[in-house]
């Protein structure tokens, strides 16, 4: 058997995508991680480094069932206007790995479920690839519950309207892993101004924010990042290094 990496990719059909695996693992050297071309993700963190108090966090919903019936007649901003649905979540309200995302689409207004577009089912393809799913492992969200006009990224009066709900998600599912996909829910949860996703995805985070502390967090590319981008044997292309950052979380979900 030959010394191969399984590095999936999407290759265009007329239909839909497909994954292929075909990357050496050699091709990754310790030469490309000193030197910076390629972001080495960071060792889990554990939950000793850094220790959330519970009794420090504090929501304004008693249950998450609570949070989501307020947020399904939410009119805090304007977003609720152009809506067909409230996206609230989907997936398993037990899980360990919560994702998030930025906001819905068009698919996902239509239907009042998160990342089921192009977008969604090449995230359902990348989590299969190590298997993993939304039914039985997996819980998502996004930073705003109502789809922006023309599928543009949420505004911080919008973000923070619906900060209220994405905070009862993150204390009630309790994940122990979080993962950030792409720029905006970058910025919406760790509250940075310049998020350089190609530059922190991968790595482990640790925030100080009493909701998430003692979390696994890490930013990945978001699928619709992803899809622009042909694929390609470099190590670091954007599907290659996607490829190594969900072994990753593989590596760290299966310890938990």
């Amino acid at each position: 058997m030959d010394n191969q990496l399984s590095l999936f990719s999407l290759k265009e059909s007329n239909n839909d995508s497909v994954i292929a695996r075909n990357v050496s693992d050699e091709a990754i050297s310790q030469k490309q991680y000193r030197s910076g071309e390629i972001a080495s993700p960071e060792p889990a963190l554990s939950e000793a480094n850094v220790a959330r108090n519970d009794s420090e966090v504090e929501t304004k919903y008693s249950s998450l069932e609570e949070a989501k019936s307020a947020a399904m007649k939410c009119t805090k901003c304007d977003l609720c206007k152009g809506r067909t649905n409230v996206v609230f979540s989907d997936g398993l309200e037990s899980a360990k790995i919560m994702i998030i995302g930025e906001g819905p689409g068009e698919n996902e207004d239509l239907q009042g479920l998160p990342f089921v577009g192009r977008a969604g089912q090449f995230l359902d393809k990348i989590f299969l690839s190590v298997n993993l799913n939304r039914k039985e492992h997996l819980y998502i969200c996004n930073i705003v519950k109502c789809r922006p006009p023309d599928n543009r990224a949420p505004e911080e009066d919008e973000a923070n309207a619906c900060r209220e709900y994405l905070e009862a998600q993150i204390k009630y599912i309790d994940p122990k892993i979080v993962i950030l996909a792409g720029a905006v829910a970058v910025k919406g949860i760790l509250k940075t101004k310049d998020a350089k996703i190609t530059k922190i995805r991968g790595q482990w985070i640790e925030s100080k924010d009493p909701l998430l502390a003692g979390r696994k967090i890490m930013p990945i590319l978001h699928p619709s990042y992803l899809l622009r981008h042909e694929w390609n044997k470099a190590p670091d292309s954007p599907k290659a290094m996607m490829w190594k950052d969900v072994q990753e979380i593989k590596r760290v979900f299966d310890s938990l």
